[in-house]
């Protein structure tokens, strides 16, 4: 495989295709000086995301910087992205505004009230826009940061639209700010390695019965590509069974580590 990056430093790949909208306008104002100063791109085989049309991108989940890195890749790569975002953030009043213009999804994690999120995020994707889904649904709690058990959501959604789903794997966002932690490293500036696969071929499971099985298949078939593209950009394999949360008796939401890496 080719591990030169597709993109330069402040060298738009595609053109946008559809109107960016005053929050694009202000973040990208704001957050393309900060990454100019702070990171590196390594962005490899960006162009393997579509161009037009909806569809969904799943990364795996290292820091509560990625939504920003994985906007800033993709406005590069000339996708506006559609995140499900947790409620809470769209509870504060200026946040909130600024985060329902740009149209993102907000979801309540782990409650009834996430089928409303799962709806909102099919309709964008039938109208054509580019989703983002963490598929672990949260920063990963394996001890080595390596892709964890995925959850349903994205598969749901590629299930229900027939659209392409694109893995991605990512790697150094945790350097720029670990996980959990409230103080970013930004000198010296970290590489971010994204590495885009080809589409997760769901074709013959798009006729079953949703049920439990179908779901899990399809969520296994993502998580798989995706730690695939993550060894790729670590030059590392992965443990050979994923770290399940439950199983561990580690909690699914929420720091778990307490205070401990946020004091870090």
């Amino acid at each position: 495989m080719d591990l030169r990056p597709s993109s330069l430093r402040g060298v738009r790949v595609r053109t946008l295709q559809e109107p960016r909208g005053w929050p694009f306008v202000v973040g990208a104002a704001i957050l393309k000086p900060l990454f100019f100063l702070t990171t590196k791109p390594h962005w490899v085989d960006g162009t393997k995301i579509p161009a037009t049309g909806g569809c969904v991108l799943v990364i795996n989940h290292l820091s509560h910087v990625d939504p920003l890195t994985a906007a800033h890749f993709c406005y590069d790569h000339g996708r506006l992205p559609r995140y499900l975002a947790k409620s809470g953030l769209f509870r504060n009043r200026v946040l909130g505004h600024f985060l329902r213009s740009a149209r993102q999804i907000p979801v309540e994690r782990a409650s009834s009230t996430a089928v409303g999120a799962y709806d909102a995020a099919v309709a964008a994707v039938r109208a054509g826009e580019c989703v983002v889904v963490y598929p672990e649904g949260t920063i990963t709690r394996d001890p080595d940061l390596w892709p964890m058990r995925g959850k349903t959501g994205a598969a749901r959604i590629a299930l229900e639209t027939g659209c392409p789903v694109i893995p991605i794997g990512q790697w150094g966002a945790q350097e720029l700010l670990p996980p959990y932690s409230t103080k970013p490293r930004p000198i010296p500036r970290k590489t971010i390695h994204v590495l885009v696969g080809d589409p997760v071929d769901l074709a013959d499971l798009e006729g079953r019965p949703r049920s439990a099985a179908t779901l899990t298949e399809a969520t296994e078939r993502i998580m798989a590509a995706i730690t695939a593209l993550v060894e790729e950009v670590r030059g590392e394999r992965a443990p050979a069974e994923r770290f399940d949360p439950r199983r561990a008796g580690v909690a699914e939401l929420g720091n778990p580590h307490g205070d401990e890496r946020s004091a870090s």
